[in-house]
Parts: C-alpha cells; sequence; structure tokens
C-alpha cells in the first residue's frame, strides 16, 4: 500500500545558495548553504515564518549541521573546517563554542551530536572519526581509525553507545563509544557511502550513497539484512521515522522517497525539482499525520505532510 504526501509549502530562495544541510528540533528547523548565514523557521506555525538568522556563522558556508534531539544545541561545520555549538534559550540560538582542533579547511566533514548534545562526532578527509564531549570543555575523548578513506558521512546511536561512519570507498564502519574499540566493518556497498542513520532503537543502520540502494544492517550482528533499490541516482541524505516504520532518503536527481522498513520497498516518490537534494528530513510529529522537508541545489526548502491522517 502506497502513502501519499502533499506539498503544504515552499519556501522560495531560502538562501542564495545550494542548501547543503538541514537539521530539526521540536519547533524549528535549521538550514545551512554555501553562503555564510544560518537560517532557523518555524514548524509550530503554517507558514514556516523566519524566526532568526545567524548572519556570518561561517564564512566560507555550511555544509553539515546537527542538532540535539531535545532541540537546546545543534553544531555547525563550514567550508573552512571551522565547528561551531550553539545553544537555544527559549527558541533563540546563541553561539556557545568551538571545536578547536587545527581544523584546516575541508578536514573535519560530517558531524553527528547525541541526543542531549553532549557528545560531538565528526569525519575528517583522512577517514578518522573524531568525537568530543561538548560539556567537558569540549575536549576530544576517542580518535577512531578506519582505513584512511576519506569519512563522508556519520551518525551517533540514540542511545550514545555506537557511531557508524561512512567513506568514499564504500567502506561503513560502527565503533563501541565505550570501549572505543571497532564493532563492526560492514560489507555491501563498494562504493561512496555518503549517508548513514541509525534507526530511533539502534536496531538497524542504513546506508546509502553513489551505489543508488541503501543498505540495511543489524547492528548488533553486524550483518546486511536488506538492500532498499529504487533511487536512479545517487543517494545524498536518509532519515528515519520517529518511530522507525519509514526511512526517507534524497537522491542527486531530485526525487525524495519514502520507505516501509516493514515491507522493505518504497512508498512514496516525490519530486518537487530535477535538482539535487542535499538534505532531507523528517518534521516533528505535531498531529496524527507525518511530514517531512527537502532541501538543495533550487536553494529552496519544501514541506510536505501525508495526505490523510492515520
Amino acid at each position: 500500500m502506497s502513502k501519499q504526501y502533499l506539498t503544504t509549502h515552499t519556501i522560495d530562495n531560502a538562501h542564495i545558495t545550494d542548501i547543503f544541510s538541514l537539521a530539526v528540533t521540536p519547533h524549528q528547523i535549521i538550514s545551512g548553504s554555501g553562503s555564510s548565514d544560518i537560517k532557523i523557521y518555524s514548524t509550530s506555525e503554517p507558514d514556516f515564518p523566519l524566526a532568526q538568522a545567524l548572519d556570518a556563522a561561517h564564512k566560507l558556508g555550511v555544509h553539515h549541521l546537527a542538532a540535539s534531539k531535545d532541540g537546546l544545541h545543534f553544531a555547525s561545520t563550514g567550508f573552512a573546517g571551522d565547528v561551531k555549538l550553539w545553544r537555544s534559550e527559549e527558541g533563540h540560538w546563541t553561539k556557545e563554542g568551538d571545536i578547536v582542533d587545527g581544523n584546516k579547511a575541508g578536514e573535519t566533514w560530517a558531524i553527528a551530536l547525541s541526543a542531549e548534545g553532549q557528545y560531538l562526532a565528526a569525519t575528517s578527509v583522512d577517514g578518522r572519526i573524531n568525537v568530543w564531549d561538548n560539556m567537558g570543555g569540549r575536549k576530544k575523548i576517542r580518535e577512531f581509525e578506519t582505513k584512511g578513506s576519506f569519512g563522508m558521512a556519520i551518525d551517533l546511536s540514540a542511545d550514545g553507545r555506537c557511531t557508524a561512519s561512512g567513506h568514499e570507498n564504500g567502506g561503513v564502519y560502527i565503533f563501541n563509544n565505550d570501549t572505543g574499540r571497532l564493532l563492526h566493518s560492514l560489507p555491501g556497498l563498494i562504493k561512496a557511502v555518503r549517508a548513514v542513520a541509525f534507526s530511533p532503537a539502534g536496531k538497524l543502520l542504513a546506508a546509502a550513497g553513489d551505489a543508488r540502494v541503501i543498505a540495511l544492517y543489524d547492528v548488533a550482528a553486524g550483518e546486511q539484512v536488506a538492500n532498499l533499490s529504487g533511487h536512479g541516482a545517487w543517494i545524498f541524505s536518509l532519515d528515519w521515522s520517529d518511530t522507525g516504520e519509514f526511512l526517507l532518503s534524497g537522491a542527486y536527481d531530485g526525487k525524495a522517497k519514502v520507505w516501509s522498513i516493514e515491507r522493505r520497498e518504497c512508498v512514496a516518490t516525490h519530486t518537487e525539482t530535477d535538482k539535487t537534494l542535499w538534505s532531507v528530513k523528517w518534521l516533528p510529529k505535531t498531529e496524527r499525520n507525518e511530514g517531512f522537508a527537502t532541501a538543495g541545489a533550487n536553494r529552496s526548502i519544501s514541506f510536505y505532510r501525508e495526505a490523510t491522517g492515520g
């Protein structure tokens, strides 16, 4: 059975360049682009008004954002190698600090925040995975080694116990944050991995990229359990629904797809644009019907809601 989503609103020209990343909090959506500013929109109102703009946040532009589940923290990283931490006070964001690690331009790439914002994990161009304690002086507490291939994607499990990374050579790794050890080197993807995402319960890991399929892995066993096929272009973004029932994906050809995990199949496809979707995110579930947002090379943010409740 397919699902139908309707476009409810589009913020045209939300940024003056490609929008590379979206992050979602319980009441807001945050966007970062090739321009220096970060914008925050309210998801509590139907027209998604601009709530705040963080001007000149990153001089050379923003390529990744990550928000804590509690909605009180987010992190941003820019093309100059700068990583910044932000804190919300009643919905208003101020800069909390910087991660200082001698980062050169492009050295720090993908980032992920733990549920309460305490830990930040980041990939690097040489394959290292670094983890910092944001509330412990922003000190580096872990450095995981891989086979030296550019780390293109990262995620932290909801319980904070595991870090997953995806790499240019097709490598996918899961590390135990408690022991600092490699748990699994996962098979199945031989081309660049541009997105990895743990399911809400942490039992599954989704990974995707240039192979144009989404691989699903059992985290405990370290085994591939499914391939989700249907995209005709590189996949850049993955996001799980709150319940873990559905997975959202966005691709180079502008197509966003919703996948049923139980049925292992695509249940909805939407094309708002033929330009690249760099980022797709489920919206906070404020009503019975769920929704998601997409953003990318058309410089706009589009919002979708399920056509019927249930």
